[in-house]
């Protein structure tokens, strides 16, 4: 049985909260996320573990729920890049000519425009709800993951087995999740850990810059932008998110390269 190292183990038990506590925040939460419960920016107490925020509302209600919907979007959003991206990036590489030209300067016209920029511009036009954030994150984001999966399958489309099995007669379809998706799985699942902690931060912008997450909705980025004066005085409430976000980022980088390094050490073993 392979041992698990310390610091996958950390990263696990951070994510697993984190996740956790998204999916039951209904059930953990002490108050509503819209709850006045006492004052403006009241410190930590037995009633208030994290204190209050600038209206009065419980800050560590405030942090669960604002979790729950920043780890929803960005888990959601990060999906839909990684199907987009890799479908179309194996799709490229495993076609080539004229298809793999049209996609990819397509993608160099995209990327040519900062992502932030594109957002904004995009979602300035558009009514901000859940659904047009991840879309608009998730097709975005989708142009980095084709850039990696058309790299990485072009290198595999030209291996010894990958002509075995046309020469067999097996389609296109056959070949990309047969043969080259089972093989990239490594550089692909390393990345998933990276483009999930920027869409945790791309929506925590945007929520700061007020086009992410609306009222009454909350988020980490809102959070973060509600609570920001209060620095002034020594509160530390837009803190709380900011610690948040770093700690979950360590914990899934962690993974992910827990996971990479399992699967690659596991490839070469296969393959010696």
């Amino acid at each position: 049985m392979t041992r698990i190292p310390l610091s996958a183990l950390i990263g696990l038990a951070l994510t697993g909260i984190y996740f956790f506590t998204a999916i039951f925040a209904d059930l953990i939460a002490p108050y509503d996320v819209a709850e006045i419960v006492g004052g403006v920016w009241e410190p930590a107490s037995s009633q208030f573990l994290l204190g209050t925020d600038g209206i009065g509302r419980d800050l560590l209600s405030r942090m669960i729920y604002g979790g729950q919907t920043t780890i929803l979007v960005a888990t959601a959003a990060t999906l839909l890049s990684f199907v987009t991206g890799s479908l179309l990036g194996f799709t490229a590489a495993v076609m080539g000519g004229g298809v793999d030209q049209a996609l990819s300067r397509g993608v160099d016209l995209i990327m040519a425009i900062p992502t932030l920029i594109f957002a904004l511009i995009v979602l300035s036009v558009m009514p901000v709800s859940l659904p047009v954030l991840i879309l608009v994150m998730g097709l975005l984001d989708a142009t980095r993951v084709f850039r990696l999966s058309r790299a990485v399958a072009v290198d595999i489309a030209v291996m010894d087995y990958v002509e075995a099995s046309r020469l067999r007669g097996e389609g296109r379809r056959w070949v990309i999740f047969h043969e080259i998706l089972p093989n990239a799985l490594s550089p692909l699942v390393a990345e998933m850990g990276l483009r999930f902690i920027f869409m945790v931060l791309f929506i925590s912008t945007l929520s700061f810059l007020g086009l992410g997450v609306q009222p009454p909705l909350a988020d980490w980025g809102g959070i973060v932008k509600e609570n920001k004066d209060g620095i002034i005085y020594g509160v530390p409430a837009a803190l709380a998110p900011a610690v948040a976000i770093a700690t979950l980022a360590i914990s899934v980088n962690l993974v992910a390269d827990w996971i990479l390094n399992r699967t690659t050490s596991l490839k070469g073993g296969r393959n010696g």
